[in-house]
């Protein structure tokens, strides 16, 4: 028997739709019901491509005895946080401030009256085990403490409460000891440090921070860090690492240790976007290793061929876990990517086994329970007979090579997984929710390729995306978050209106490279970023504390806190992107109240940029931005010479009035240089103005 899920559009919601558990979505009968019959509320916070998310969804979730104690004692609330990342964002902070970690599945227990957490955690099992109590435990005693202990859990309440208001108004001082060019620094330096390689945990691709610790390498900084040859690392990591699938492309989400080797296998649009961008940039710095080329062309195919809807939008995510036969049970993770040397043994000669062997870290025992996770050894361009022996591998993974498979339709349900024709091995589910913010990090992520590479195909899916989001989100006059199967629904966010911005901004400059104005001109690029940012402005700039509300002033009734996100996670954060994008717009239109809400933005988060860089490396970027912004006027032919290269705050325009015997123009913010009269004069000049305000 279904719950309320089963006529959700989320994946994930549905994902539980066969549970026990009387399951509301987030709406305002289920808060109201809560209050009116005084039930502690339970909201459950995942997402579809989840492990941990799923694995307590076939276990306590699934649990008859706690499906019928939380329907009698609690009212259960599902939250897909893709759909709603405002409220993963507000909870999830008061998750680490009562227990200083985050994750998901957040589970967090709020008081009906007014939706104040009183106690959150992660993952917790069905008995107890790992250090954790049984979940059964955890409900009983939770219930006891709402029902006895009301002096105790008002004080605790208004604690938390307190602590998510001063957080959101950033109630601290700034350090005014820092000056504006030592804050830059500080900014580069903090980021640079947390991106240099570590012996422990974890390994994310934390492309913000290496976006900053990238940009500042132009000025050059006295520092114990060598921040061009990290950064280089960083991109050698995610090229060569377990991170990438080199064989089907995409990047996964992190790997589980310090030497890039197992990754977490779901597959984020979001990751890729950034990823492509990043390494796209580190050719252009003058990094040019062909794995960063092969890397990008690949998660390409893989973009086009399993994660591009008919429409011309991407999809969301990929699973981390996939049935290894039509009668499994339940999925495997990584099932669908690893190896083992038995099977390479089937698939390969002796030859194209042995130089596989050499080129990546292939073994008898493997590396991942007993199988191989392919990770390469260096970045050197791969031989003739690998690309052959990788295109076998490929073959068996999805039935026939590379040159004939073009699409692959997604399976968008375990069931689908499970009962489809596929002609090699069963793949993970795919997430084929459009989100426009996800779709922008790789329409930016695709237009900075292409302005490198100059390859026709990224430009044109670039385009495709963008132009569905311009013709299909805007309902009513207002951008919509996200799509499930042509239907807009959910008003947009602050990071959905950013990272569109930004996509336009940077298509914008690609069109331009491409000097072919036949599907999407620079000129409408840029108009719609003009609109659209005016819709931004008028929705979700908070006008008293400065910079953008994560919602809308007409659609956060429901909130407990207004938050102003600040913080980089694995997307960056709304307002670094935001800032830099008034800047940029205040270059290409030369109109002043872009810069005036910039300089604005800036100064309402100064405080935790000077207090907590490692908070906030987007913030940096978007002061770059402010400090050395530069405007090239030139000639097509001109732009097409400079583009490519590594100029982190320029934007480029085409002109038609230049002075006489001038080539172009070159302005820092406000003020132009002399007219270039030639190519060397103009490169002299952009490295100038790329690093004025050190």
């Amino acid at each position: 028997m279904t719950n309320r899920l089963s006529q959700s559009q989320s994946l994930y919601l549905r994902k539980h739709a066969e549970n026990p558990i009387d399951w509301w979505s987030w709406c305002d009968e289920a808060l109201n019901t809560a209050k009116s019959q005084n039930l502690p509320i339970f909201v459950s916070i995942g997402y579809s491509s989840c492990h941990w998310c799923t694995v307590m969804e076939n276990e306590a979730f699934s649990d008859l005895a706690i499906a019928k104690y939380m329907n009698a004692n609690f009212l259960p609330i599902k939250v897909d946080r893709e759909e709603r990342p405002d409220i993963d964002s507000i909870y999830m902070q008061a998750l680490q401030m009562m227990s200083g970690q985050g994750g998901w599945p957040l589970n967090v227990f709020l008081s009906p009256e007014d939706l104040v957490p009183f106690y959150a955690g992660t993952y917790f099992p069905l008995l107890p085990k790992y250090g954790r109590p049984g979940f059964l435990q955890v409900l009983q005693a939770l219930r006891r403490y709402y029902d006895t202990e009301k002096e105790d859990l008002q004080k605790r309440k208004a604690l938390i409460l307190e602590s998510l208001v001063t957080s959101s108004v950033l109630d601290i001082q700034s350090d005014t000891s820092i000056t504006e060019a030592d804050l830059l620094r500080q900014g580069w330096e903090t980021s640079t440090g947390i991106i240099t390689p570590n012996q422990h945990g974890n390994s994310f691709p934390m492309i913000p921070y290496a976006n900053i610790a990238l940009a500042g390498t132009r000025f050059a900084f006295e520092s114990r860090y060598d921040g061009k040859e990290i950064c280089t690392q960083r991109g050698q990591n995610l090229a060569l690492g377990g991170i990438f699938d080199h064989v089907g492309g995409g990047f996964h989400r992190y790997t589980v240790d310090p030497t890039w080797t197992v990754p977490h296998f779901e597959k984020m649009l979001y990751d890729n976007g950034q990823i492509v961008e990043y390494l796209a940039n580190l050719w252009s710095a003058g990094v040019q290793q062909p794995a960063f080329a092969r890397a990008i062309a690949t998660t390409v195919q893989w973009l086009k061929r399993e994660m591009t809807a008919p429409q011309g939008y991407f999809y969301a995510a990929q699973d981390a876990d996939s049935f290894t036969n039509a009668n499994a049970t339940e999925p495997e993770e990584g099932a669908f990517y690893v190896w083992e040397h038995g099977e390479l043994e089937q698939l390969l000669t002796p030859a194209e086994l042995t130089e596989l062997q050499q080129a990546f870290t292939v073994s008898v025992n493997g590396n991942f329970e007993g199988k191989n996770v392919l990770q390469r050894r260096d970045s050197h361009q791969l031989s003739h007979n690998l690309e052959i022996a990788l295109n076998k591998l490929f073959a068996a993974r999805y039935g026939t090579t590379t040159e004939k498979l073009t699409t692959f339709p997604p399976a968008s349900n375990n069931q689908e997984a499970k009962q489809g024709n596929w002609q090699g091995r069963i793949p993970p589910v795919t997430d084929t929710k459009m989100i426009v913010a996800w779709n922008s990090l790789m329409i930016s992520g695709l237009a900075r390729a292409y302005v490198v590479f100059a390859e026709p195909e990224y430009i044109e899916i670039a385009i495709q995306a963008t132009d569905f989001i311009l013709k299909h989100q805007f309902v009513g006059g207002r951008l919509h978050r996200l799509n499930y199967a042509g239907q807009p629904k959910i008003l947009a966010q602050s990071e959905d209106y950013s990272l569109l911005i930004k996509a336009l901004l940077d298509l914008h400059q690609a069109v331009l490279a491409s000097g072919n104005e036949s599907n999407l001109s620079a000129a409408q690029c840029l108009e719609k970023a003009i609109a659209i940012q005016a819709e931004f402005n008028q929705y979700l700039w908070n006008s008293e504390l400065g910079g953008y509300n994560n919602t809308a002033n007409d659609a956060s009734q429901d909130l407990i806190v207004r938050e102003r996100s600040y913080i980089d996670n694995a997307t960056p954060s709304a307002n670094g992107i935001a800032i830099a994008n008034l800047v940029r717009l205040a270059s290409l239109t030369d109109d002043l109240s872009y810069l005036d809400l910039a300089e604005q933005g800036l100064k309402a988060f100064s405080s935790v940029m000077s207090s907590s860089p490692r908070a906030c490396p987007s913030l940096f970027t978007a002061w770059d931005w402010y400090r050395n912004s530069t405007l090239v006027r030139t000639t097509n032919e001109n732009i097409n010479t400079f583009i490519s290269n590594y100029l982190p705050t320029a934007v480029f325009v085409l002109a038609s009035d230049l002075p006489a015997a001038s080539i172009g123009l070159v302005c820092q913010g406000l003020t132009c240089l002399a007219p270039a009269e030639n190519p060397e004069t103009m490169w002299e000049q952009l490295q100038q103005s790329q690093s004025r305000a050190r």
